[in-house]
């Protein structure tokens, strides 16, 4: 079974066991779950694929935390010619890693 969840401005299509890295997110230091409330589609079942209007009613993804983890470094170069200008910054953006427990629909 797979589906397709909505995690701010990214979708994801998503199966049990799953490894994913969503973006960050406050969460109480003793949370062991996270729970993805908005389900766009879910496939593989009886019926066929259940397509929502927007979300599907009553689905939802839970996933265990696995810790938070940075990203590759992005490195941001300015440059104004012929005014003796140049900037470099580097950034690093933080990501959840979940892993998918169970899709239910």
């Amino acid at each position: 079974m797979y589906a397709i969840i909505s995690d701010g401005s990214h979708q994801y299509r998503v199966e049990e066991g799953q490894i994913l890295d969503v973006e960050r997110r406050d969460l109480p230091e003793d949370a062991k779950t996270v729970e993805f409330g908005r389900v766009l589609l879910v496939g593989d079942v009886e019926d066929g694929p259940k397509i929502g209007k927007p979300v599907v009613e009553g689905a939802k993804v839970i996933a265990a935390v696995l810790g938070e983890i940075k990203g590759e470094k992005i490195t941001i170069h300015k440059r104004r010619p012929r005014k003796n200008y140049q900037l470099k910054k580097g950034h690093r953006q933080k990501y959840l890693r979940v892993k998918i427990d169970k899709i239910e629909v």
